[in-house]
């Protein structure tokens, strides 16, 4: 079981950012020979190893073999994604009848925030998006004749009718709002008891990033913002998103929150702060970034 063993790889990027030394492929007859990571995937569990089997700190690692069959793992169907120094990685979908010897587990991709290596990591929330694309994307969703798939692009052709899916990505806006030396953050229902963050919503059609930006804030708490600023973006494979974080400042009204998507909201200063995310999201980096700029 030596060969399925993760080197230690410490990057320094953002949580599921491409890593500075993956080189993302299409063909899969383009990948180096010999072993390979395979990223599978059963639903939103990925298949890691663990135990004894592991070197280093790591608590979990990647299977790296020439295919999965060799540790008795009938792939349904996978997916090639690049190398990761000169060396090919896979998506893989799994069956949900697994029978996995001790050494390896399903573990859920957003629990392995802080258990994988942050370079696996990165390429794991590639993985998982692309496993659910193949996995939905069989037919055609017009004339439902079975998909072809291009080893050129990253993309399904329908022989039939001509029609192209790509990979599905969801645009989301995510800002903070600042008034002085305040934030603006806010309790959904599905956040846990006593969490706090600050406001995001998906972009409408034919709308631009900032006007999703000042619609979402304007609709869940009442308020009116300016001087809308470009942050950063991460790619959130939860299940197909990419986030885009912006910083706002506050202009006008009081808040009214809508309770079909706020429970409630509040202007907190460094000081006062509620439980925020956990550093994998950009939250947690706009606020940790709003909390640096107010120190200084």
């Amino acid at each position: 079981m030596r060969e399925l063993l993760a080197p230690d790889m410490q990057s320094g990027m953002n949580p599921f950012g491409v890593p500075p030394a993956f080189v993302p492929g299409v063909d899969p007859a383009e990948a180096p020979e010999g072993l390979g990571w395979w990223f599978g995937f059963c639903g939103s569990q990925m298949l890691v190893i663990t135990g004894n089997e592991l070197q280093g700190e790591s608590d979990v690692g990647v299977p790296q073999v020439v295919s999965l069959d060799k540790l008795g793992i009938n792939v349904v169907r996978s997916q090639y994604l690049g190398t990761l120094e000169n060396r090919p990685c896979y998506a893989a979908q799994l069956p949900t009848d697994l029978d996995l010897p001790p050494e390896l587990a399903l573990k859920h991709l957003r629990g392995l925030y802080g258990q994988l290596d942050d370079t696996f990591f990165a390429i794991a929330g590639r993985a998982t998006q692309l496993v659910e694309w193949d996995r939905t994307h069989q037919y055609c969703g017009s004339c439902a004749t079975p998909m072809e798939q291009s080893i050129h692009e990253r993309v399904k052709h329908c022989p039939q009718c001509d029609l192209r899916q790509y990979p599905r990505l969801s645009p989301a806006v995510i800002m903070l709002v600042s008034r002085g030396p305040e934030i603006l953050l806010a309790h959904a229902p599905r956040f846990r008891d006593g969490m706090y963050s600050i406001l995001a919503g998906f972009v409408e059609p034919g709308e631009s990033l900032e006007e999703t930006v000042a619609r979402e804030v304007r609709e869940e708490v009442g308020i009116e913002v300016k001087d809308i600023r470009y942050f950063g973006s991460q790619p959130w494979p939860f299940p197909n998103s990419l986030m885009i974080g912006f910083t706002a400042r506050y202009a006008s009204g009081n808040i009214v929150i809508d309770p079909t998507e706020i429970e409630t909201a509040d202007w907190f200063t460094k000081d006062n702060l509620p439980p925020v995310p956990g550093k994998l999201s950009i939250a947690r980096k706009l606020i940790d970034w709003f909390v640096e700029q107010a120190a200084v």
